[in-house]
């Protein structure tokens, strides 16, 4: 599965599960910044880094930013095989008080 493809579809499936939320890809992203970023109808925000696969190797920065980002609000990789507990845990949250 390339990257690109999968991305496009989160995105699509983001942009149906929040759709009075803002849903924005990045490009081209600056060095380490995630690549999609929502911004959710509360005022929370959440990053997430899109990989095509658990074994993709990270570029400079990715794991210093995806951190950074999710200590003030959320962040992560995400990719295939933990779409699912990521968007699970995305939702808990931009529900959260968090």
């Amino acid at each position: 599965m390339r990257e690109s493809w999968f991305q496009r579809r989160l995105i699509k499936e983001l942009k149906e599960k929040y759709p009075d939320s803002i849903i924005k890809k990045v490009e081209p992203p600056p060095q380490g910044i995630p690549d999609v970023w929502i911004f959710h109808t509360n005022g929370k925000y959440a990053a997430l880094e899109c990989k095509k696969s658990a074994k993709e190797h990270h570029q400079p920065n990715q794991d210093y930013y995806v951190d950074k980002i999710n200590k003030m609000a959320f962040a992560r990789f995400i990719f295939p095989e933990n779409k699912e507990e990521v968007l699970n845990e995305l939702q808990r949250a931009l529900e959260s008080g968090r």
